[in-house]
């Protein structure tokens, strides 16, 4: 683990880690939402769905408060963050909207200039949004 000295992390790397993670927290809340309309609806097929993009998204933003952590930086509070609207019918047009949405985020974040292993960290989850956005399915983090 590279822990830093709390005053070493750039500002704006913790802002951009702390916006981050609350777009992850949203984006976990929404494929759980879907899973339990799914589990409703009795797709067990597509609630698998969703968990697995839940599981993956719950894991995005539980390395970014890892990360915070180790930078010396107080997790924001999410409690606040509700899963936002949507609709089992439209599911996919609006998953991968929000996708790709996802996708920008990492990739502006990444033109900023920050330390080695915040990077590895944010271009190992942009490359699992982009599988979302592909295959709008999970289970592309390592454990």
């Amino acid at each position: 683990m590279n822990t830093l000295d709390p005053g070493a992390a750039d500002a704006h790397v913790l802002e951009m880690l702390q916006r981050l993670r609350a777009a992850e927290k949203e984006q976990a809340l929404y494929y759980r939402s879907l899973a339990v309309e799914a589990e409703a609806a009795g797709d067990a097929a597509l609630a698998q769905r969703f968990h697995d993009l839940h599981a993956d998204e719950q894991h995005h933003l539980s390395r970014l408060t890892a990360r915070l952590l180790e930078l010396g930086a107080a997790p924001a509070d999410l409690a606040a963050v509700r899963a936002p609207e949507r609709s089992l019918a439209e599911w996919e047009p609006d998953a991968r909207r929000r996708e790709q949405d996802e996708i920008r985020h990492y990739e502006v974040a990444l033109v900023g200039g920050m330390d080695a292993e915040t990077r590895a960290i944010l271009e190992q989850i942009l490359e699992s949004e982009r599988a979302h956005a592909r295959e709008l399915g999970g289970k592309w983090m390592p454990a």
